[in-house]
């Protein structure tokens, strides 16, 4: 017989966390998880810094700084950053092939050819506002953070507004799922169901399947449709204006499109008051503004959610996941609209549902066919993902709604594993334990 686990109160999970952090920190970043995420990721990052600034600005500080130094001279930040002492992950450096490419020369670090979802401004300004709170040394080593990330930053949202929206549709196209974050959502089986593996796929042995039970991942056709999808990016040269044209994955992402437009807002408030940042900030508002206006008008009448489109069939995807409620993040929807989106969040096919082991969004809702409890981005809940709806929530006005999405993602970690995500029926961690960015969304959610 299984006993329950011991559940932590808030001063022993704020110290866990912090321990998890630490043990976690290769010096300059920090690895996403020790055994099957042993570099550092994009969006990690930006969430990691988030609960870093809560025990050392300095080290957030650090973290951003790190993956800032891994920007593209386009402006693109890469959504891996190698570190040169670890090794044991597929796809690894090569596999992308992308030395030399926009301008990289030599000494620069090895890089993935994709993005992910834009969490660096927020995370800019969840330290400001951390070392200001604190004072002192702090605050001036973060105002000259702040002095020499603003430009990077700015070019890092520019280059999605321009690259990725050539358009000015208000929606952020991606060129493969891991570039929204939720790497094998149903959001995308549509998409991906469409994508020819050619005959010049080189071999690969997969290493992200080091986990208790591998059924819980992609499977193998699937793993095949994502390294296809890098070898077209490859042999274009990850040239933006032809991948729009020839790339078999070609999908307007309304969540990474919704994080854009908050973050162009909070970058925005940073440089408010600045006359020489007063150009930036004119452009910053203007993108949250085309951004959110595209968000808002992805919604679909009939399931009150949000929507993707694909741009190689013109097909709004309608899937039921947590990409859906994309217009809580940044605003966009008229008040009559926001309540009812608010209303749904709460109901029984969402937070409410009544089988859920914690009322906090699931990845895939309980009531739609794709839902799968234990596979990755399918059904399980995510904690980071839990903060950052909370955090919206809160920033919006929406006090009572980001309370409890606050207390149930707590309740979830409270076994203290840290896991990547959670089944939502049972409560169990799933995927890599210790992950870093659950840490970190402890972290702050302890310090509020």
């Amino acid at each position: 017989m299984t006993s329950a686990p011991v559940l932590l109160g808030d001063a022993a999970l704020a110290a866990r966390a912090a321990y998890v952090l630490r043990d976690n920190d290769l010096g300059t970043m920090t690895a996403a998880a020790p055994r099957l995420y042993p570099h550092m990721w994009s969006w990690d990052a930006a969430f990691i810094a988030i609960g870093l600034a809560r025990v050392s600005p300095q080290r957030a500080i650090t973290e951003l700084d790190t993956i800032l130094a891994a920007q593209w001279p386009g402006g693109m930040i890469p959504h891996i950053r190698y570190s040169p002492d670890a090794g044991g992950y597929f796809p690894d450096a090569a596999r992308w092939g992308t030395a030399g490419v926009d301008g990289r020369g030599p000494g620069l670090p090895d890089t993935s050819g994709i993005c992910q979802p834009p969490v660096h401004a927020i995370a800019a300004g969840r330290i400001v506002d951390a070392a200001r709170a604190r004072g002192g040394a702090e605050r001036r080593a973060a105002e000259e953070f702040l002095d020499r990330a603003w430009t990077p930053l700015v070019r890092w949202h520019r280059w999605l507004a321009e690259q990725r929206d050539p358009d000015a549709t208000g929606r952020v196209t991606i060129h493969h799922g891991w570039e929204s974050g939720t790497d094998n959502s149903p959001r995308w089986d549509g998409p991906y169901g469409r994508v020819e593996v050619g005959a010049g796929l080189p071999p690969y042995e997969r290493k992200d399947t080091l986990v208790a039970d591998p059924a819980h991942r992609p499977t193998d056709t699937e793993y095949d449709r994502y390294l296809w999808l890098i070898e077209e990016m490859r042999r274009a040269g990850y040239d933006q204006a032809r991948l729009r044209d020839t790339a078999s994955f070609a999908v307007q992402d309304v969540l990474t499109s919704a994080i854009l437009a908050v973050a162009c807002d909070v970058l925005a408030d940073l440089g408010d008051g600045d006359p020489d940042r007063a150009a930036d900030v004119a452009e910053l508002r203007t993108w949250a503004a085309r951004f959110r206006a595209g968000v808002a008008g992805s919604v679909d009448p009939g399931s009150g959610l949000a929507r993707d489109r694909d741009l190689r069939t013109g097909e709004w995807l309608g899937t039921e996941t947590l990409a859906g409620f994309a217009p809580l993040l940044c605003g966009g929807l008229d008040p009559a609209a926001e309540r009812a989106m608010l209303e749904l969040l709460s109901s029984p096919r969402w937070c409410g549902h009544p089988a859920l082991h914690a009322p906090v969004l699931p990845s895939t809702s309980p009531e739609s066919p794709a839902f799968r409890a234990q596979q990755y981005w399918r059904g399980p809940q995510w904690p980071v993902m839990v903060w950052m709806y909370s955090w919206a929530l809160e920033r919006r006005g929406h006090t009572g709604q980001a309370a409890a999405l606050r207390t149930g993602g707590l309740d979830l970690l409270r076994d203290g594993t840290f896991a990547e995500y959670y089944d939502p029926l049972t409560g169990a961690p799933l995927g890599s334990l210790n992950q870093s960015w659950t840490a970190a969304a402890a972290l702050d959610w302890l310090s509020i």
